[in-house]
């Protein structure tokens, strides 16, 4: 079990402005609040966010990653890295691929493909 404990930040979510702690346990968002209203599991990384602004992750809805068949433009690996490098953490990918994505068999390939190589969440 992996687990993070993000204190004293300064949370912007759904219109809201607050001070709390957020803590992570096995990648899911377990507490809003502060430490003291949980039980914090042994050798939780610690980091203090005094100062500093926590908001939600980016939706994309709309990117042309071109997996398969136009990686040389780019493809889920390389594009979904650069998306999360810039804060988004979900996309939604358009079918102008070769062969486009416009059957269940193609649509499942992607599934296949966004399994194994997306740094993000993903939809297509």
């Amino acid at each position: 079990m992996s687990s993070i404990l993000i204190k004293n930040a300064t949370i912007i979510n759904e219109g809201k402005t607050f001070r709390s702690d957020l803590l992570i346990i096995d990648e899911l968002i377990t507490l809003i609040g502060f430490q003291d209203q949980a039980n914090i599991p042994s050798g939780t990384r610690v980091i203090d966010a005094t100062g500093l602004l926590l908001i939600p992750g980016v939706i994309d809805d709309q990117v042309h990653f071109r997996d398969p068949g136009l990686t040389y433009k780019g493809d889920i690996y390389t594009e979904s890295r650069a998306a999360v490098a810039g804060g988004v953490t979900s996309f939604m990918d358009m079918p102008n691929t070769i062969p486009q994505t416009i059957t269940i068999d193609i649509l499942n390939e992607k599934y296949r493909i966004g399994s194994e190589r997306s740094f993000a969440n993903y939809s297509f």
